[in-house]
């Protein structure tokens, strides 16, 4: 399952029925479980490790060195999990010890060509990455995010749970879950409702959100007032718990 042009370390841990491509190089650190299926002239290296099920498209790098002035070397990782689609030409780089030490993917990710994920990213479950979505570092991205075509994330920034980016979004602050955003910088434009709607979410707590929103972008009360009554809902509503905790974690701010 391994062609003969494909350059394997010997000390390189491959699980049972995982394909590797033609001139495909795997790094002595690399660690690959079953049933994965990786394409020609991918480049995996570092202290890398990846699930099983995973298929990995031609040209990917992952696990090469964080693109930061302050790394020397040290065996930071990168971990991703299980049954996700890597695409053409997407790099994912390992963490620093300034943070985390790790980047991590989770399972079940769509993740389109040319994607970037920086050093100490952590990624969720369920998410796609269009063509060209860019993290910076030390993002965090939750469960069935969608980030459309060309979205940047700044450092630092948090997307919460079932958020959408539209195409060309560059994000400077935080966005918390559920809502659409868009634009230069990313503003919100309503919630994600036909996402939720997908996802099983019934119309009570979808109109529920909806109502968080308002309180969030419409009502004219700050933040901390805001908080304070989506919490005081969330009691009584729990699609809203998730929401009301990312507002109490301090961040780069919400947008606004």
């Amino acid at each position: 399952m391994i062609h003969p042009t494909a350059i394997v370390h010997p000390n390189a841990r491959i699980g049972r029925h995982v394909e590797i491509g033609a001139f495909t190089i795997i790094g002595e650190h690399v660690e690959i479980g079953d049933d994965c299926r990786i394409g020609p002239h991918a480049v995996i290296t570092g202290h890398t490790r990846i699930g099983r099920g995973n298929r990995i498209f031609q040209f990917v790098s992952l696990g090469e060195e964080p693109q930061d002035k302050k790394y020397a070397g040290e065996p930071t990782r990168l971990e991703i999990g299980d049954y996700n689609t890597i695409r053409e030409f997407c790099t994912f780089n390992t963490g620093t010890v300034q943070d985390k030490g790790v980047t991590r993917i989770g399972n079940h990710n769509w993740i389109m060509a040319y994607v970037h994920i920086a050093h100490d990213c952590s990624v969720g479950d369920h998410t796609i990455f269009a063509n060209n979505a860019s993290l910076a570092g030390h993002v965090e991205i939750a469960d069935h995010v969608i980030l459309g075509g060309f979205t940047g994330v700044h450092q630092f920034c948090r997307i919460g749970a079932h958020v959408i980016t539209g195409i060309a979004s560059v994000v400077r602050q935080d966005i918390p879950p559920y809502v659409t955003a868009s634009g230069n910088p990313a503003s919100p434009h309503g919630i994600n409702s036909e996402g939720l709607k997908r996802r099983g979410f019934s119309a009570d707590a979808i109109a529920a959100i909806k109502r968080a929103y308002k309180t969030l972008y419409k009502s004219g009360l700050g933040l901390n007032e805001a908080t304070a009554a989506i919490q005081a809902e969330a009691a009584r509503q729990p699609e809203l718990a998730q929401l009301a905790e990312f507002l109490t974690i301090p961040g780069r701010g919400i947008i606004r």
